[in-house]
């Protein structure tokens, strides 16, 4: 496994195509980096559909509401539409570049509307840049998420199995 800087901002994502690893960066979005590992450490993502994967572009995941393939609120239509019962979270714009593998926040319009979902970027997507709120970046696995469905909706989509914090990993 990649090394591990800091293990209480690092996580452990098990996919249906394998594992990534990502190292969070709280200096840039600590209400960010909060509130994945809040909602890692309550199991919100584990079960969570790859709801729209665009080639070239990201592969977005995140909806614990309607896209939680585990759950009862699960409604493939819907997933995407969704995030948390946590309010939404104030935007935290950087100037990191939304580069292969960069993780960033999803969000509607509202420039303070992130919640749950967020995106891994495929390829550099610089245009994003000081507009969506870069928390992290894959340091290991990115030939795993190079892997998962395309699609807007996708087909019977991947899902993240489990996603942890690295400290909480024995």
């Amino acid at each position: 496994m990649a090394e591990i800087k800091d293990r209480e901002n690092a996580l452990i994502m098990e996919t249906t195509k394998g594992q990534v690893v990502i190292e969070m960066y709280p200096e840039l979005a600590p209400g960010h980096v909060a509130r994945i590992k809040e909602l890692a450490r309550e199991g919100a993502y584990d079960g969570v559909v790859f709801h729209r994967v665009i080639d070239g572009f990201m592969a977005q995941t995140g909806d614990v509401k309607f896209g939680n393939s585990s759950k009862p609120t699960f409604a493939p239509s819907r997933a995407g539409m969704g995030g948390s019962d946590k309010p939404d979270l104030k935007a935290e714009f950087s100037n990191a570049n939304h580069g292969r593998g960069a993780c960033s926040m999803a969000r509607a319009q509202n420039p303070n509307s992130a919640n749950s979902q967020f995106f891994i970027c495929f390829d550099d997507a610089a245009f994003l840049n000081r507009q969506y709120t870069v928390w992290g970046q894959v340091i290991e696995g990115m030939e795993n998420v190079d892997k998962i469905k395309r699609g807007e909706p996708v087909q019977d989509p991947d899902k993240i199995v489990s996603l942890k914090v690295a400290a909480d990993v024995k």
